[in-house]
């Protein structure tokens, strides 16, 4: 494996949409970053990216990956490594990063993000494909947390320690999606809190907050849906700020893939981290200049 990027700027970003790509080279707004689906810019050529290597010449970019199934049973598509590998080289994107989730089945793609039983068998297969696509890739992968809706009653490691091991083993970074993780926890009838009171937070490397939709399940009790379709959620930013509580300010992205708004809408959600990161590291330069 190469080195990696440099890392994301400790600012806050956001997905970048063709909609928006018009307005933001006419006004270049600021932002911290922009992130793109790898897999929607694998063609040879044409509009996408040209545009996209405008943005390239004045933002960061983050390169997010949705399609690689690092979690299936089979092997890695070398071809989609291969487009990977292009990727990289051609925009050499300041982070790289892949979901904990499966999505292929032989030569069959699902169109959505599986999720996996948390054993041992399902370590040493992720963390061989987690290798693997660094080796291929030529950076540093973050790993997804994903979120779920239903629980493997094979599992045997709590998916923090799961998440931990991957890394420790692989040498990947981890990109803590916020939203994922209250998501899972209403569904599953866990304490958010907790759950990031045990996150490997020195690994992070990426924060996402995106909105979530909500329904009842079959006993009547909350279900929520993890939709990228509306505004951060205020309990996601309430744990947005736990987070960086203990992270630190770290580059944290606002997905909205779903009924995309104005870019005017998507920028006020940017501004709203970027407050809540620069509070943060207001409060730990204080705690330093009290310290020494």
């Amino acid at each position: 494996m190469t080195a990696p990027g440099n890392g994301l700027p400790e600012r806050a970003g956001a997905g970048l949409k063709p909609e928006h790509i018009a307005t933001i080279l006419s006004t270049l707004p600021e932002m911290g970053f922009f992130e793109v689906h790898a897999e929607n810019y694998m063609g040879a050529g044409g509009p996408p990216h040209r545009f996209l290597e405008a943005i390239a010449a004045t933002y960061p970019l983050s390169l997010h990956g949705v399609g690689l199934s690092i979690g299936g049973e089979g092997d890695l598509d070398p071809a989609h490594l291969k487009r990977l590998r292009y990727l990289t080289e051609r925009y050499r994107p300041a982070s790289f990063s892949e979901h904990l989730a499966w999505s292929t089945h032989d030569s069959a793609y699902l169109n959505d993000l599986l999720p996996l039983p948390y054993t041992e068998a399902t370590l040493e297969r992720v963390v061989r494909h987690v290798e693997e696509a660094q080796e291929a890739v030529g950076m540093r992968l973050l790993l997804e947390n994903p979120s779920t809706y239903v629980l493997f009653e094979e599992s045997t490691i709590e998916e923090c320690d799961f998440l931990a091991r991957i890394a420790e083993k692989s040498g990947c970074g981890l990109l803590l999606d916020v939203n994922n993780v209250m998501v899972s926890a209403v569904n599953h009838r866990l304490d958010p809190i907790a759950y990031f009171d045990r996150f490997p937070v020195e690994l992070v490397g990426e924060i996402h907050l995106a909105g979530y939709d909500e329904a009842t399940d079959g006993a009547g009790d909350r279900l929520l849906i993890d939709a990228h379709g509306t505004t951060v959620r205020p309990d996601v930013l309430e744990l947005y700020r736990h987070t960086l509580s203990r992270t630190g300010p770290v580059a944290t992205l606002i997905e909205w893939d779903n009924d995309v708004p104005e870019f005017d809408v998507l920028l006020g959600e940017a501004i709203k981290a970027e407050r809540m990161l620069a509070e943060e590291a207001s409060r730990r330069n204080r705690r330093t200049a009290q310290a020494a």
